[in-house]
């Protein structure tokens, strides 16, 4: 099993500056190669504090001069809101300085605020993401590609800084829906899913909407490799919990309210996070997720992978204004205690499952 972080870099106020939060997702990233996680996963959005990274790239890039085994990840590249020929020349380059460690995730986007201000439609976005997707396979595959689509017609075209990962780096697509599932298992990518701060029924139904789509490819659902976003959290502070929780709400609130198209701002930039009747309580989400004392984690994380079967899990770390030196000490935990542990819990299951059966 691998294991992330997922670094969202958000903002919850004006007490935070912008520099401090990217200081402190740098910081967390540099831990987690420490904590030996395999990976970590920076977000990308613009233009409102929901999270304060506008390209994952440039955190791969500066990332990978701090670091140098973890691999880095975009979670994910907002495809519309790229020329794919320029991408190809960054995702190159990112590859090059990384010495061939960059993850590429890849998604279609969700927030109209975002699509508004670079003057791209967002009810278009899945049209215009799988035509762009389709323009990075021939320009990381070919020396020299051509593209002749709806919405880009490229001439014969060469990428002079090309990735060190032959012929692609791992590709991971932004999977909430059917057909992105299944253009994922058409092409051999990989899937980037979360059941949010919902339990294990949803995870139930995801895993069957993971099968379904495997099954219309002609593939089954373990031929692609599936990370789980997941929020977290292992201490027996009540009140650390609580703050994490709260944060965890706070995101999801903000986010909720972009997918919607509700602007909740005074100033045009600070989101004002609004109750709603979807708001879960700190008891349903600590029900909900791996939340709770050390054993509670790894207990809870071992149900979710049975159901799930995924190949990496991906923790949320930086969220809000949730005390940096707590989560840094969060993230120390997983490396000393929680990954050890559950590695050992696979293993022994692995080892069952192989024993012979005695007559």
């Amino acid at each position: 099993m691998e294991f992330a972080t997922f670094i969202l870099a958000a903002q919850r106020g004006y007490h935070q500056s912008s520099s401090s939060v990217i200081r402190n997702s740098i910081e967390q990233a540099v831990l987690s190669e420490q904590a030996r996680f395999n990976t970590a996963w920076f977000a990308e959005h613009h233009f409102n504090n929901y999270s304060l990274v506008p390209s994952p790239l440039m955190m791969v890039a500066h990332c990978a001069g701090v670091t140098e085994t973890i691999r880095l990840g975009t979670g994910v590249c907002v495809l519309p809101l790229y020329q794919p020929q320029r991408l190809l020349s960054e995702i190159g380059f990112a590859d090059v300085v990384s010495n061939g460690r960059l993850e590429l995730g890849v998604g279609s986007g969700y927030q109209q605020f975002e699509f508004e201000r670079f003057g791209v439609d967002v009810d278009e976005a899945p049209d215009v993401f799988s035509e762009y997707l389709g323009v990075l396979l021939k320009g990381l595959k070919q020396k020299i590609f051509e593209h002749d689509g709806q919405y880009e017609k490229i001439p014969p075209t060469a990428i002079s800084v090309r990735t060190v990962q032959k012929p692609t780096p791992p590709i991971w697509i932004a999977a909430g829906s059917a057909r992105s599932m299944g253009r994922a298992y058409c092409e051999g990518h990989n899937l980037f899913v979360t059941a949010f701060h919902d339990g294990l029924e949803t995870l139930r139904m995801l895993r069957e909407s993971m099968e379904k789509a495997a099954a219309s490819e002609g593939k089954n659902a373990a031929q692609a490799k599936i990370s789980l976003l997941r929020c977290c959290y292992a201490s027996d502070n009540a009140a650390e919990i609580n703050s994490y929780l709260d944060n965890a709400r706070f995101q999801r609130r903000l986010s909720e309210a972009l997918h919607q198209r509700r602007q909740q701002s005074q100033d045009g930039y600070l989101l004002q996070e609004t109750p709603t009747q979807q708001d879960l309580s700190f008891d349903a989400m600590r029900e909900n997720l791996p939340i709770g004392s050390v054993n509670r984690v790894i207990d809870r994380l071992l149900e979710e992978m049975d159901i799930l079967k995924p190949d990496q899990i991906a923790i949320q770390t930086q969220l809000g204004d949730f005390d940096h030196k707590t989560m840094l000490r969060q993230i120390e935990l997983w490396g000393d205690k929680i990954i050890p542990a559950l590695n050992k819990a696979l293993g022994h299951r692995v080892a069952r499952s192989q024993r012979p059966e005695l007559n």
